[in-house]
């Protein structure tokens, strides 16, 4: 009984063990490459288990077939055509699309194409900033850049005998901005700009502030002087009318006249409280009003 189960157990392992070097899966995200002694036998793109000849007769790789993102890694400047020089951020889209011809010219596996993909984007940055300024690439030619990047990528990866078997799907520019070298100076002449500018305004204000105050007090003035001329001849007029009627009332009643000045004259000689006069009532013609009864006293 126990030379059987041992007699089994042996076996088992020795069926996995071949079937493990038989039998392999290729993931839906993979491409499964077949070797025959080194040469590569069949390309498998879809998933599912599949049969090989054991090593060393037959191996498997796997190959990504998956939409990859290269970054750019490095901040060298480029120089646009007004020979500013910038730093562009970029990332391209791409995948292996045939793993035969990227393999043969490229490389066994994604980090391969990377950097030689890297390599080729980047000259063709260099290529294509140079015919536009930093103003059309932050703003007008941005998108035509872009296109014009991709096209040069797509001709180098497909185009001539060795095709990478790579499919570049977009190029973009993530971020465009001036060396480090140059971008203290350019900070620095932007303040100087803004500098200028605010000292310019200010200076307007000023003379406009200075301009609106000085009309405003001539204003000021010529209303003032109106209004007191307008009050004199106002005036004017209110004494000329009271002359009249007190000319009236008074050639109508010359005693009450009289006694009315007499009353005037005490009322303004008292105006004050601690106002005090020294006369004598019975010499003073100071009194004569009430002495006459207001019929014949002179002041």
């Amino acid at each position: 009984m126990n030379n059987k189960l041992i007699t089994f157990v042996v076996g088992l392992f020795i069926a996995l063990v071949a079937a493990s070097t038989l039998l392999f899966v290729v993931d839906q995200r993979q491409f499964g490459v077949v070797y025959n002694m080194g040469q590569i036998n069949r390309v498998i793109s879809e998933p599912g288990l599949y049969v090989k000849m054991p090593p060393p007769f037959q191996n498997v790789r796997f190959v990504d077939k998956r939409l990859l993102t290269l970054d750019s890694q490095n901040n060298e400047s480029v120089l646009t055509a007004e020979k500013q020089r910038l730093v562009i951020d970029w990332y391209v889209r791409w995948r292996i699309a045939d793993p035969q011809a990227y393999i043969r010219n490229v490389g066994l596996d994604e980090a391969a194409g990377s950097v030689q993909l890297s390599r080729v984007v980047r000259d063709a940055f260099q290529q294509e900033v140079n015919k536009y300024t930093v103003k059309q690439i932050l703003s007008s030619k941005r998108d035509e850049l872009m296109d014009n990047v991709k096209e040069q990528v797509v001709g180098a990866v497909t185009g001539g005998t060795k095709a990478w078997g790579i499919e570049i799907v977009d190029v973009r520019v993530t971020r465009a901005d001036y060396a480090e070298a140059i971008t203290e100076s350019v900070y620095r002449r932007m303040q100087a700009e803004r500098e200028r500018v605010a000292n310019e305004l200010r200076s307007t204000g000023n003379a406009e502030g200075e301009k609106i105050r000085a009309e405003a007090d001539r204003q000021r003035d010529v209303t003032i002087a109106e209004a007191y001329r307008d009050a004199q001849r106002v005036k004017g007029e209110g004494d000329a009318e009271a002359t009249r009627i007190y000319g009236e009332s008074f050639g109508k009643n010359p005693q009450f006249a009289n006694f009315y000045r007499g009353l005037e004259a005490y009322r303004k000689s008292f105006d004050a409280k601690g106002d005090l006069i020294v006369v004598d009532p019975q010499n003073s013609k100071f009194f004569g009003t009430y002495r006459q009864g207001g019929a014949g006293g002179n002041d």
